[in-house]
């Protein structure tokens, strides 16, 4: 009787895992999925890119001749442009999902970066096209090379967010080996202000959203918002010499918020996730091993972001010199 039981509940802590183990095998066969299918995908992404341009083009057009008629769907098709266009590959969605998910920040935060990052990547498409074609009044061909450069400092952002992340996980990792011992805090160690036990608790998360490094979050939503979309400069560019840039704009903003409910969908879901293995988690560890592995995490999502970086910076400077027209 004493073995079964201990067996008993060892199943069923197997069993409370369910939701981790679906997540993991549906992530395997989605990732095995992509890998085989990328060719194709990449293909009829191109082809896709075309037709929606034609048909951007076509709106434009509309609206020069009727902007009262054709206003409206200008600016729906532009924001189911940006939803979609947000759903392929991008370095702003590696940098989102690995905040939230090695962070303990809540999900109001998160979705504050989507917001503000994909609100400052319209801004700066239409500040690109003002100020190369209207300001400087450069040829249109140094569009391409202001946002190549505009890209290749995004991408410098995210790895410097890298190192500050690793950097900061690291001081947190040395100050955690100073303690003087990991028996004192067991988990039936009741905690309070004056428990006098000499060590740092878990903060709350109130405590952690006030705590929480400005500078990051710059980071956050400049290395996510730097880089301007390709789609929304063709759409200015083209504005322009129709003599729509208003509408131009308005199209481009339009795009930005499509952006950001796909890239806070994703945030959501990568909160969920973070929170779900939190709860099976239990809480059982002591504290001190709950904030080493909180480190850790940390840690490992820096250097995440420092690898994203650096194969995302070789790829620009790949693509970069043969040009890449719009």
């Amino acid at each position: 009787m004493s073995i079964i039981s201990p067996l008993l509940r060892q199943s069923r802590r197997g069993l409370a895992l369910w939701p981790l183990a679906l997540f993991l095998l549906l992530l395997a066969a989605g990732g095995l999925w992509l890998w085989q299918a990328w060719p194709q995908v990449m293909v009829k992404s191109v082809l896709w890119q075309r037709e929606v341009n034609q048909q951007m083009s076509g709106l434009l057009k509309a609206v020069a001749a009727k902007p009262a008629q054709a206003g409206g769907p200008l600016l729906l098709f532009s924001f189911m442009y940006g939803v979609f266009h947000a759903l392929g590959p991008g370095h702003g969605k590696v940098v989102i999902a690995t905040w939230l998910a090695t962070h303990p920040s809540k999900l109001r935060s998160g979705i504050f970066l989507t917001l503000a990052s994909s609100l400052l990547q319209g801004l700066v498409a239409i500040a690109l096209v003002v100020a190369v074609l209207m300001v400087f009044r450069l040829p249109a061909r140094q569009l391409h090379l202001s946002s190549f450069w505009l890209e290749r400092v995004s991408y410098g952002l995210v790895g410097a967010l890298g190192v500050i992340l690793c950097w900061r996980a690291l001081k947190k990792l040395l100050a955690l080996a100073g303690r003087p011992t990991f028996s004192t805090l067991t988990p039936h160690h009741a905690h309070s202000q004056g428990c006098g036990c000499g060590h740092q608790h878990l903060p709350t998360p109130e405590r952690l959203q006030s705590e929480d490094d400005r500078r990051a979050r710059l980071m956050i939503i400049l290395s996510m918002g730097m880089r301007p979309c390709s789609g929304a400069i063709m759409v200015l560019l083209f504005s322009k010499v129709i003599g729509v840039f208003a509408w131009g704009m308005a199209s481009a903003l339009a795009m930005a918020a499509g952006t950001s409910l796909t890239v806070s969908a994703l945030a959501v879901l990568t909160h969920s996730f973070r929170t779900l293995a939190v709860k099976l988690s239990g809480h059982k560890a002591p504290a001190l091993w709950r904030q080493i592995g909180w480190a850790t995490l940390a840690l490992a999502g820096g250097m995440i972001l420092i690898a994203a970086a650096g194969v995302m910076w070789a790829s620009t400077a790949a693509t970069g010199s043969g040009g890449r027209p719009f």
